[in-house]
């Protein structure tokens, strides 16, 4: 049996279609390599380059608990946990002096919360902003 010729046409003419419904690329959003420079921050977990920061006036933050504050914290540090940053953006901006490019050191016990608290930072628009990671990296070589 023979199979109609219409099929065959119908075919190639959805297979004609199928590069037209792909993925239009130049909407898909920037991978790594394409990021602005801004929205990468400053290296993390370099404790030379944050103490160094902090040392020229930088902004040292303390996204843990105040509970883990009160217990140890490192000098000039201010205690802003991260679960409570993105309402508490105004006091980052008086930390800042309202200069989003002023450098931000933000830690934590390990270093995941201070990785998101990086973020929210960065989405807030401040440009310069680093994770030291742990408490005990910042005396780390």
């Amino acid at each position: 049996m023979r199979a109609p010729a219409f099929s065959v046409a119908a075919l190639l003419s959805l297979l004609a279609l199928v590069p037209a419904c792909s993925k239009d690329e130049s909407a898909a959003p920037p991978g790594p390599s394409q990021q602005p420079a801004a929205q990468a921050g400053l290296p993390d977990r370099d404790p030379a380059l944050a103490r160094k920061l902090v040392a020229e006036g930088g902004v040292l933050i303390d996204v843990r608990t105040p509970e883990e504050y009160t217990e140890r914290h490192l000098d000039k540090a201010t205690n802003i946990p991260v679960g409570e940053l993105e309402t508490r953006l105004s006091e980052v901006e008086k930390l800042t002096g309202g200069d989003k490019t002023k450098p931000i050191v933000v830690h934590c016990a390990a270093g995941p919360r201070a990785a998101r608290a990086k973020k929210i930072l960065l989405g807030a628009g401040y440009t310069q902003v680093t994770n030291l990671g742990g408490i005990n990296d910042w005396d780390a070589k």
